[in-house]
């Protein structure tokens, strides 16, 4: 059974007639008749009954006639849905991201979502030491990352810049000074992250790098977590300037300089070099590369 001869038969159906139901399918008498003949037997039922002059269905054919009216209508959003991914009227595009990442991905889907608002863009949290691997394999579409990846096939584009600082309150004594030395800074309370990132990671290597502690006093698990743990006065944090910038803003929070661990971040929106990409995919990176280039 297949789509051509359920129109054949619909055509037949609804007309009454061959004669009337080739016409309309600009088709031959007798290649409707043969296409009706092969569905028949395919069923092993008759769906017209030849004997009467107004080509009226059997019992099966009524039957049928529903469900192919169905199929067809099916059909035809199947066609539609289809259409409209290549005129990305519809479609998904998946990025991997983390809480240090997705703030500069932000004004990339505004971007996007002005020039194509019926696509979705779902941004999942994805370990940042994951995204190169996930973005390789199609897993992904894209991923957010601070460091160049290692897999090969991939490209990127810098598509923001970042800078880590100390976050303390407005009442906190080091609000009022410019910079403070990260020796300082180590015998202060610290909330951290407990999830390992390269930002984290360099942090602590410069620690111990130069023997100086750190005061670690609270490890929580989100950017979110650590912002309000300072603000409440559970201590301080080096957190990019990026995640805070509403705090910043508002003068919740108070961003100080440290020479030391005045570590710049390029952040990089990671694709795959191959052309095997979905239609809001493929539009998605040349929006992106739009932006970058004319911000």
């Amino acid at each position: 059974m297949n789509i051509p001869e359920l129109e054949v038969f619909l055509a037949v159906a609804s007309e009454r007639s061959f004669s009337k139901a080739a016409h309309r399918l600009h088709r031959t008498q007798s290649a409707v008749s043969q296409a009706l003949r092969r569905l028949e037997d395919e069923l092993g039922e008759r769906l017209v009954d030849r004997s009467t002059k107004d080509g009226r269905l059997t019992e099966a054919g009524r039957v049928l006639q529903d469900y192919a009216e169905r199929l067809m209508r099916l059909a035809g959003d199947a066609e539609t849905a289809v259409r409209e991914l290549a005129d990305l009227q519809r479609g998904r595009v998946l990025i991997g991201a983390n809480d240090g990442t997705v703030h500069s991905l932000l004004p990339l889907i505004a971007g996007f979502h002005e020039r194509h608002p019926g696509v979705h863009v779902d941004v999942r949290r994805v370990h940042a030491r994951r995204i190169g691997a996930e973005v390789a394999t199609g897993s992904l579409d894209f991923g957010i990352l601070t460091f160049l990846p290692t897999e090969r096939g991939l490209g990127t584009v810098v598509v923001d810049a970042d800078d880590l600082v100390l976050l303390v309150t407005p009442t906190h004594p080091f609000a009022k000074r410019r910079a403070v030395p990260m020796a300082e800074v180590g015998r202060q309370p610290i909330v951290a992250h407990n999830d390992p990132s390269p930002a984290r990671d360099r942090v602590l290597r410069i620690y111990e790098q130069r023997h100086e502690p750190l005061n670690i006093r609270v490890s929580l698990p989100s950017l979110d977590a650590i912002k309000r743990g300072v603000s409440m006065g559970l201590g301080i944090a080096i957190l990019p300037r990026r995640c805070a910038v509403a705090e910043l803003s508002r003068r919740e929070l108070v961003a100080v300089n440290v020479p030391e661990l005045h570590l710049k971040r390029r952040l990089r929106l990671v694709y795959r070099k191959t052309s095997a990409h979905s239609h809001a995919a493929h539009e998605f990176l040349r929006v992106v590369q739009e932006l970058t280039v004319n911000p």
